[in-house]
């Protein structure tokens, strides 16, 4: 077992990540730009480094400063959260050159699911559906108006090396595509430093559903079953949930099987997510996302499984010790991601925290690095808290969600808590009648 564990990210991921390694007997290493000094998971670490000033290039992606720290604290693994590092292949191979264990999946694995344009080839070959499209980068408006009329308006352009909507825009005509396929290029140049766009038919009427799975270094692989991530705005989720009441037994075990499926293919190993897309009973694979996901949590409260502590024990050659009939699911649970914005016009709400609430009670969980006069920076995402609940059913965790926020107070900047309220106390949302455009369709927004 790992003797000490550096966590090369910020905020609530890193606080999580501290908690099981305190659980697991493990020493943790914190690593802060000079404006997250006073930071929490600066406190709740064994020991703290600085690597940097407060933008993220200078700092949490300062790779020689990242490793620097973990030679001079001896630190024998890092653990890169979600976001920054935490997809980067060539950081793991630089870990691995330099002996440092990197908790995720192999630099391989990366390579070939990373890139979603080759990740969808890959899949694809293997029977495993994946939407009509383009099976090369898209450089022209030509190639992208073939490819559009053969599979049919309205399509979606999408970065290859994308994440988190950035390079994602949705076309309803030709008339559209070239100033569409201009923009989605210099958005992904800009997020991922890679210009790489390619089409797909875009599904007016779906759902987006990931399955979470866990795979050791001996071959064993297993489900946690399905989240659905359907409550999105521009491609950025803001509300999910566990298990899918849109789907099926039958289709749940087609949808989970094809993930299981999938890591195999790769020979994929630690912790990760595939991502489909789901219209009726008909899925599509959509893309892979190698690393542990923000919204972990509610697959934790429905099976009892601690992911973090999984990834911990997988990447210092532990066996999994779960089996795929040890996996079973309780109840119903539930995720708000409360951020820095303000809840009708979305814009970022940077400043100080003058109040600070967290909601209680049976079934509630808050995982936040914030507290009374918590700085908010501009540097860094605006989500501040996710606030988790878990309850017998889908109903009874709605009711308990509304009654956690109402309980939840944040005062001295905008917080899109009353976006959460409203959300939840939509017909559509509470019968399940929505898509992935339900916040433009059904809220007007």
């Amino acid at each position: 077992m790992f003797k000490k564990i550096l966590i090369a990210n910020r905020g609530e991921i890193a606080l999580r990540i501290i908690r099981a390694c305190k659980e697991l007997g493990i020493k943790s290493v914190a690593v802060h730009s000079d404006v997250d000094y006073h930071a929490m998971h600066v406190k709740m670490a064994d020991e703290a480094v600085c690597i940097g000033p407060g933008p993220s290039k200078k700092s949490y992606l300062n790779i020689p400063a990242i490793l620097s720290a973990a030679e001079l604290t001896q630190a024998d693994a890092i653990h890169p959260g979600y976001g920054f590092l935490s997809e980067n292949y060539q950081f793991a191979d630089i870990c691995q050159k330099c002996k440092i264990t990197f908790i995720g999946p192999t630099s391989d694995n990366m390579r070939k699911m990373g890139n979603k344009l080759s990740a969808k080839e890959l899949l694809r070959k293997s029977n495993i559906p994946s939407l009509p499209g383009s099976l090369h980068a898209i450089k022209s408006f030509d190639e992208g108006a073939s490819v559009a009329n053969e599979i049919g308006y309205p399509v979606i352009l999408k970065a290859a090396a994308g994440g988190g909507g950035r390079g994602m825009v949705i076309v309803e005509s030709e008339d559209e595509l070239e100033l569409s396929l201009l923009k989605a290029q210099a958005e992904a140049e800009a997020g991922f430093g890679d210009s790489t766009i390619y089409i797909e038919k875009f599904l007016q009427n779906s759902r987006h559903i990931e399955v979470q799975i866990l795979c050791d270094n001996n071959g064993n692989k297993i489900h946690l079953g399905e989240r659905d991530c359907t409550i999105q705005r521009r491609h950025q989720k803001l509300l999910e949930e566990a298990p899918s009441t849109y789907i099926s037994e039958k289709l749940r075990e087609k949808i989970t099987s094809a993930a299981i499926h999938a890591a195999q293919i790769v020979d994929y190993k630690n912790v990760g997510t595939i991502e489909f897309l789901v219209e009726g009973e008909n899925f599509y694979f959509m893309e892979m996302n190698t690393r542990i996901q923000v919204e972990h949590p509610v697959t934790e409260m429905i099976t009892g499984v601690d992911i973090v502590k999984e990834q911990i024990l997988i990447s210092a050659g532990e066996v999994l010790s779960l089996k795929q009939s040890d996996i079973t699911f309780k109840g119903h649970s539930m995720e708000c991601r409360i951020n820095a914005e303000h809840p009708e016009t979305f814009h970022p709400s940077p400043g100080t925290i003058t109040t600070f609430h967290q909601p209680g009670g049976i079934g509630i969980r808050v995982e936040s690095a914030a507290y009374h006069n918590y700085s908010v920076l501009p540097y860094y995402d605006s989500m501040i808290a996710k606030l988790i609940v878990h309850s017998g059913n889908r109903q009874e965790a709605i009711r308990r969600m509304q009654r956690a926020l109402d309980e939840f107070i944040i005062e001295g900047i905008d917080t899109n808590i009353a976006f959460h309220k409203r959300l939840l106390e939509n017909e559509h949302f509470i019968t399940g009648n929505y898509n992935t455009r339900f916040i433009n369709t059904f809220m007007n927004l």
